[in-house]
């Protein structure tokens, strides 16, 4: 199911990006299907005891009815909204969609971190081409550990406001080697920190039932989490000061559009 909504996903946000009367239909099917993408994936977060993501699936009811109207009316702000998208669904899908592509930058990052724990000194074994063992615990490389979803969030953010050729390039550099790096390095934390149990903490809360998850847990949902959370505003203010517009006038119009609408709801419309 999840395949199909990417599949329809794409198709949807691809053809939006074409100036066509139909465009704003097509990016209601887009963010419908990525709130389905979202839900379809719910068991696999609960299993994981990831709780960010199904918070951000049930946060897409509401955000779904508050663009579909603005789209229909054409409002700047959702199209733009929706460029972003759009851009970022064409760099990520292929990824997704083509197994070839999804297997050969998983051994990048695979080859990568293997070449960064001999370096300094952390004793692993890959038990299959992207599964790595420290001490007895186990992890595999997948499409999500690369960290391409947020090279393509941050390239469609920056690429769907106007700028020159020379913005866009400055900021693929920013954004595509930085999250590459910081990537690799957070894999290393959370490999490193689940093969040595560094964090067994609050089973009640963090278990799944699987012996030594606890590290897993505070080191992947918690740690690493917010330590994107603070990389992803740094690069954002970085892309701030090569195109002011970005978080300027933009991104101002953005939070106005779904603000107004969310106190409208609590009767504070101004």
């Amino acid at each position: 199911m999840q395949e199909i909504f990417v599949l329809i996903s794409f198709i949807a946000f691809f053809l939006f990006l074409f100036p066509t009367s139909f465009r704003k239909y097509f990016a209601i099917a887009g963010w419908i299907s990525v709130v389905g993408i979202l839900f379809a994936k719910f068991p696999d977060y609960i299993i994981a005891n990831n709780f960010m993501y199904p918070v951000a699936a049930f946060l897409g009811i509401p955000f779904l009815i508050i663009i579909i109207p603005k789209l229909l009316e054409e409002n700047e702000y959702s199209i733009i909204i929706s460029r972003m998208a759009g851009i970022a669904y064409v760099i990520f899908a292929p990824f997704m969609l083509v197994p070839l592509l999804a297997d050969w930058l998983i051994a990048v990052n695979v080859d990568l971190l293997a070449w960064v724990f001999t370096g300094i000194g952390v004793p692993y074994e890959l038990v299959e081409w992207n599964m790595f063992r420290i001490n007895l615990y186990r992890v595999e490389i997948i499409l999500a550990c690369t960290g391409i979803q947020g090279m393509a969030i941050m390239l469609g953010v920056a690429w769907a406001i106007p700028s020159s050729v020379k913005q866009k390039i400055v900021s693929f550099f920013v954004i595509v080697p930085v999250i590459f790096v910081l990537n690799i390095l957070r894999n290393t934390f959370i490999l490193t920190a689940y093969g040595n149990q560094w964090f067994p903490y609050f089973p009640e809360i963090a278990s799944n039932g699987q012996i030594g998850y606890e590290s897993f847990f505070w080191a992947h949902n918690f740690i690493a989490e917010i330590g994107a959370l603070f990389a992803f505003i740094a690069i954002a203010y970085m892309l701030y000061w090569i195109n002011p517009p970005l978080l300027g006038k933009v991104m101002a119009g953005i939070v106005d559009l779904f603000v107004k609408e969310i106190r409208g709801w609590f009767g504070k419309g101004i």
